[in-house]
């Protein structure tokens, strides 16, 4: 019974790892470079909706106390602005200005330079010490036979799944969602044929920023802390949950998250808190080498991707 409470535990926890996972996951498989802004985006969303629900809106134009979901709401609108704004300048501007010179590394470090922009302003206005965000409730659960579910966690997971699932039908299914997979096997041939490349990449980047700032949301809601560097421990286990999935695959990015919050709580419930790395960079470890390209990956990162 314990080990299946661990179990449900870290499964519902590596529902805010698949939604970040996934975020990687859709800017690696189709832009082919690691978006190093995901992390402070993730943060950002967070301090702004701890802002907004202390301080209130800027300019008078609402005063505090503010209802914690319309916090949370302007953080991820917040969250998809400066993703859009890091497609401006990180992925759109250098493509224009330099080419092919961009592919990969100048995207990469230019993100870089988000990452520490965005996580130095933040120290600035609040500071690096854990905030608390106001929550309405304490303690929601349901109990059945020993077992315990958090009803904020399941509605993670939940949301989780479902928002894996709308992306999956999109990007199989629609206009919209071949025109992404045309750009991601090759975008200058996608270019070649009439796909306005920079009109659809944003829409990624619209994409990245919303499940940024939904899992900042729902992991504020989880666990009520705040802080500068929240994004940092969330997107590392995500980045490995993504390459034990397999780089560039959606469904692998699911399997790599949920693996790596059951890994986390295992590893807390069996050997303490402190070998919480060890566990899951260990397995991330065991797995590169016994299959490099991830458990549902492809040798080859732009083949059979999504």
């Amino acid at each position: 019974m314990v080990i299946i409470q661990q179990l449900i535990s870290g499964s519902m926890l590596g529902g805010i790892y698949v939604m970040v996972a996934v975020a990687f996951t859709l800017v690696i498989g189709m832009l082919n470079f690691l978006n190093f802004t995901i992390p402070p985006i993730f943060m950002l969303s967070a301090m702004v909706s701890w802002a907004v629900a202390k301080f209130g809106l800027p300019f008078g134009i609402m005063a505090p106390p503010v209802h914690w979901l319309f916090a949370l709401i302007v953080g991820i609108f917040v969250a998809i602005i400066a993703s859009l704004i890091v497609e401006r300048f990180t992925y759109r501007y250098l493509k224009n200005r330099y080419g092919d010179a961009t592919e990969h590394a100048i995207p990469l470090v230019s993100s870089i330079g988000f990452l520490l922009i965005f996580t130095n302003v933040v120290i600035i206005y609040f500071g690096s010490e854990p905030q608390s965000f106001p929550m309405p409730f304490d303690d929601v659960s349901l109990k059945f036979n020993g077992l315990v579910l958090g009803i904020p966690q399941l509605i993670s997971l939940l949301v989780s799944f479902g928002i894996v699932w709308f992306l999956s039908y999109l990007l199989k299914t629609t206009k919209t969602g071949r025109i992404l997979r045309s750009i991601a096997e090759s975008p200058d041939t996608a270019l070649l044929l009439g796909v306005k490349v920079f009109a659809i990449v944003p829409i990624i980047f619209l994409i990245v920023g919303f499940l940024c700032g939904l899992s900042s949301a729902l992991f504020t809601v989880n666990y009520s802390e705040v802080s500068a560097f929240i994004g940092d421990e969330v997107a590392a286990k995500a980045i490995a949950g993504m390459v034990i999935g397999g780089l560039g695959n959606i469904w692998g990015a699911v399997a790599g998250g949920l693996l790596v919050g059951i890994l986390e709580v295992l590893s807390i419930h069996f050997f303490g808190a402190d070998t919480v790395k060890i566990t899951v960079w260990g397995a991330l470890l065991i797995i590169l080498i016994i299959k490099p390209q991830g458990i549902f990956g492809h040798v080859k990162i732009g083949k059979e991707k999504f």
